[in-house]
């Protein structure tokens, strides 16, 4: 169960509210180019602002190598920010420091100040205390919304949280409801599907699954590992040789739980144009690689799915993003949008499928978050959630 304290127990008028959101959104040409996760985080701004706060918003966006980087600014995200809100954002290109500060005191009720890159200070992601106490002084309450960086212990994260009182947002404390169903009150037959291109970064999420769930569905690359582990011959399919052992031993232990593709499309070369055929395993030739999961596999997918009360799905199916490949990532879409399951997309990918796919509003739960999403389903405790008030 959720046991956090949230926006919803703190008195707001008056008051200014720091908040982490996570605004880590694609830009072109100096312009939003898709804003999912800002408005995952209107109903907490909303929720605030209507309740008497001022808001004080921050973000990392990209990776900047060195320092402030201007392709990286925060400037166009708080211009798209206002156009969603509907009234005035003010925007300073500072995180903290005298000008931060001035412009976080003057605002009143009503009004939101959006700070500069976080990544922009090299001591956030050192999680440097005199810079999270910098933080700290441009708000008297803060909030973690930005679910999708609560598994980092940055000092915009987890260490500002030591300094104020500290609540999760409403995106929070949904993200961690609907996962919280998967790890601690899961609805049986539970399914879990889990693909991708790498193994070895998800086998304590697999472990993990496998203890839980009553079915996991691999595919992707990381069903050719498996595969190849099973001694199928992958031609020169994505196999992670180093993480073959690893999944010998998941397959000793998993029996009957852990269903693998029977067929496979495959094409001569990692391209949109390159030739195809579906292939039955055993016998993908050199010079061809598995690259979506074949019609059989998708039907067997579907027919295990029909039944579920659960399903949580990470990772695509096969290489989606070129169209004669991406069959097997939209059928798995289409099956989860049918069923009557609660169904749970975690972030990356598999949430641009379903979106892709026109199918996003009738998955139950989109999450916005990828590593996250991952570490919480292995079972780990996420830094910043960790650090907020308990209810």
């Amino acid at each position: 169960m959720f046991s956090k304290k949230t926006i919803r127990d703190i008195e707001w008028h008056g008051q200014r509210a720091l908040i982490r959101v996570d605004f880590n959104v694609p830009l072109k040409g100096g312009r939003v180019a898709d804003d999912t996760r800002i408005r995952a985080a209107l109903p907490t701004l909303q929720y605030l602002l209507e309740q008497g706060a001022s808001i004080v918003l921050c973000s990392h966006l990209g990776r900047p190598k060195a320092g402030p980087e201007p392709q990286y600014s925060l400037a166009p995200v708080a211009a798209h920010l206002e156009s969603l809100l509907g009234r005035p954002v003010k925007f300073i290109g500072a995180l903290v420091g005298p000008a931060a500060e001035g412009a976080a005191s003057t605002l009143t009720a009503g009004e939101a100040l959006v700070l500069e890159n976080t990544r922009f200070e090299p001591g956030e992601t050192k999680n440097d205390p005199t810079l999270a106490a910098s933080l700290a002084r441009l708000g008297r309450v803060y909030v973690n919304d930005a679910f999708g960086s609560a598994h980092r212990a940055h000092a915009s994260t987890e260490g500002v949280a030591h300094h104020l009182p500290a609540v999760a947002g409403l995106l929070m404390e949904k993200e961690l409801t609907y996962l919280g169903k998967v790890m601690e009150a899961a609805e049986h037959p539970f399914v879990a599907i889990l693909g991708g291109a790498k193994i070895s970064d998800k086998i304590g999420v697999v472990e993990s699954l496998l203890r839980r769930a009553d079915q996991l569905l691999v595919g992707g690359g990381m069903g050719n590992t498996f595969l190849a582990a099973r001694g199928v011959a992958m031609g020169d399919s994505l196999v992670e040789a180093e993480a073959v052992q690893s999944a010998r031993t998941i397959l000793e232990s998993a029996g009957g739980k852990l269903l693998l593709p029977t067929d496979v499309i495959a094409a001569d070369a990692f391209a949109a144009e390159a030739a195809r055929q579906t292939i039955s395993l055993g016998e993908i030739p050199d010079g061809w690689r598995a690259m979506d999961i074949g019609p059989a596999t998708v039907r067997r997918f579907t027919e295990a799915l029909a039944s579920a009360r659960l399903v949580v799905w990470n990772g695509p199916m096969g290489v989606f993003e070129m169209a004669p490949f991406a069959e097997g990532t939209f059928a798995v879409a289409r099956a989860l949008a049918a069923g009557s399951a609660t169904t749970i997309v975690g972030g990356g990918d598999s949430a641009a499928a379903v979106t892709q796919a026109g199918l996003a509003d009738r998955i139950t739960h989109v999450s916005t978050g990828g590593g996250a999403t991952l570490e919480l389903l292995e079972g780990k405790v996420l830094p910043g959630v960790e650090a907020l008030m308990d209810r």
